[in-house]
């Protein structure tokens, strides 16, 4: 297991933590973190686009002019296609464009992620955010302390409101509950600062895990 320092808001050095190899440890699948990036972005597209067939076009009831003796084309309907303001042929009408990704791809694509960044050392561990009131000028002093620098996801308890006051307004910082993890926001993120309490590690996903399960049963 590799180490990393655990740092207090002001930068100063506060112990060290052992990360999981298996969650940071591993070598990461780029395929798989492909496949679940596509599925995450297919996920977020509307897909209310949406075009009118010469049937849903108003008007065109009337035939033109009649089918034979004008040396003209014969033509059913002044809503076809190719007339203009007629309808549109095989445009794009309402579908839902999300993937079925499984969830051990998932977990093998976010493992991959926090791998790539640990990898780099750009996993940083803060004892914990003490915010006794929602600041952001001690927030963006707080990540200068420790080095947080370019993009960063800042992962936080769900709970935890007045850190995600304090960093919400910053341009570069992006704040997530622990329980939104995933890996696009990681692999956009230069820097994934996790604290003390939810480190992801082995047992505790495995604790959730077995929870999920009891209260579907």
């Amino acid at each position: 297991m590799s180490k990393v320092d655990i740092l207090k808001s002001d930068g100063a050095k506060a112990g060290s933590v052992d990360l999981d190899d298996s969650i940071f440890g591993i070598e990461p699948n780029i395929s798989v973190m492909h496949q679940v990036v596509n599925g995450q972005l297919a996920a977020k597209r509307a897909g209310t686009h949406n075009t009118k067939t010469r049937a849903e076009v108003r008007g065109g009831g009337a035939k033109p002019w009649k089918q034979k003796g004008t040396g003209r084309a014969r033509a059913g309907s002044s809503r076809m296609p190719h007339w203009r303001g007629g309808g549109v042929a095989m445009g794009p009408k309402p579908r839902d464009y999300s993937q079925k990704t499984p969830k051990k791809m998932k977990r093998l694509a976010l493992f991959s992620a926090l791998s790539d960044r640990a990898a780099s050392d750009n996993i940083l561990i803060v004892d914990s955010w003490d915010f006794e009131a929602p600041s952001t000028k001690t927030a963006q002093s707080a990540l200068k302390a420790i080095g947080a620098t370019g993009k960063i996801l800042l992962v936080i308890n769900a709970d935890d409101t007045n850190t995600q006051k304090s960093f919400r307004n910053l341009e570069n910082v992006h704040v997530l509950p622990i329980g939104q993890l995933n890996v696009f926001d990681i692999l956009v993120s230069d820097f994934v600062i996790f604290t003390k309490d939810n480190l992801p590690t082995i047992a505790a996903i495995s604790q959730s895990k077995s929870e999920n399960n009891e209260e579907v049963a």
